[in-house]
C-alpha cells in the first residue's frame, strides 16, 4: 500500500471502513462504477487489485486517472458510460459508491451491470440510508431517492444477487455531517438553476479534500467514529450492501 492515497471525505472514510473488510483477497479484477476523482482508485490498484474504474465525469475521470499515473499505478480510468465502455465482463466484484440514488432506473441499471460479473462474483454498493431523511442535500446533488434497507435487499435480489446483505454506517458523525449539508444545500446549492444531470455530474467534486495534510487530518478525526460505527451496524444514515451473483 502507498503511504500517502488521495485524501478521502470524512463521509468516504467512514465509508471506506467498512467496504474494505468486504473486498476478497488482492489479484480480484475490479471494477468501480462512479469512480469520482479516484480516492478509492489507488487504494485498490496499490492493494493489488486489477482495477478498472469508470466515470461520467470527465473532469473527475482526468483528476482519476492522473492519480493513478502519479502513483505509478496499473489500474485504468474510462471516461463516459459503463454501456460504451467496451468492458469485457468477467469481473470479481463490482463497486458502486454512491451511485444508485442518481439512477432513474436502478433496477435495470443494476441488473445490467451484474453481467459484468462472473458467476459468484461480488456486487458492492453504498447508498444514502432511509427514505424519510431526504433533504435539500439530496435535491442538489441529483438524487433521485434514498434507500431503506428492506427496499436495498430487495432491489439486489432482483437484480440476479444472492447471498444479500447489508450495513448501515455512519453512527454518529454522519448525522452531524449531514446536517451540515442539508444547510449549505439550503442556502447555497438547491434551486440553481442546473439540471439533475449537471447535478449529479458535481456530486463527485463537492466537499473533496485535495492536500495529502487534510486526509491526514480526516484519518485521525475519523478514527474514533470509525469504532463506534463498528460497534452499532444496525444504526447510521448511510448502507453499504452487498451480494453474489448467481
Amino acid at each position: 500500500m502507498i503511504t500517502s492515497p488521495p485524501p478521502l471525505t470524512l463521509f468516504g472514510a467512514l465509508r471506506w471502513d467498512v467496504v474494505r473488510r468486504h473486498l476478497p483477497g488482492p489479484g480480484a479484477r475490479v471494477l468501480e462504477i462512479g469512480c469520482g476523482q479516484g480516492a478509492v482508485a489507488v487504494r485498490l490498484s496499490a492493494a493489488g487489485y486489477d482495477y478498472t474504474g469508470v466515470e461520467l465525469d470527465r473532469a473527475s475521470a482526468e483528476v482519476a486517472d492522473a492519480r493513478l499515473a502519479a502513483a505509478g499505478l496499473p489500474g485504468r480510468v474510462v471516461h463516459g458510460a459503463v454501456e460504451s465502455a467496451d468492458l469485457d465482463g468477467g469481473f470479481d466484484v463490482l463497486c458502486a459508491f454512491e451511485v444508485l440514488e442518481h439512477l432513474e432506473d436502478d433496477a435495470g441499471t443494476l441488473a445490467g451491470w451484474v453481467r459484468l460479473l462472473r458467476p459468484g462474483g461480488l456486487v458492492l454498493v453504498s447508498t444514502p440510508a432511509w427514505q424519510d431523511r431526504f433533504g435539500p442535500m439530496d435535491t442538489a446533488v441529483g438524487h433521485h431517492r434514498r434507500y431503506d434497507p428492506p427496499h436495498m435487499r430487495e432491489l439486489l435480489r432482483g437484480a440476479g444477487l444472492a447471498d444479500v446483505g447489508g450495513q448501515l454506517y455512519g453512527m454518529p458523525l454522519a448525522y452531524a455531517l449531514e446536517t451540515v449539508r442539508n444547510r449549505v444545500a439550503q442556502r447555497r446549492l438547491t434551486g440553481d438553476g442546473t439540471t439533475t444531470a449537471e447535478r449529479t455530474a458535481r456530486s463527485g467534486r463537492l466537499f473533496q479534500p485535495s492536500s495529502g495534510a487534510t486526509g491526514a487530518a480526516i484519518t485521525a478525526a475519523t478514527w474514533p467514529f470509525r469504532l463506534a460505527q463498528r460497534a452499532f451496524p444496525r444504526t447510521g444514515p448511510a448502507l453499504v450492501a452487498w451480494g453474489h451473483r448467481r
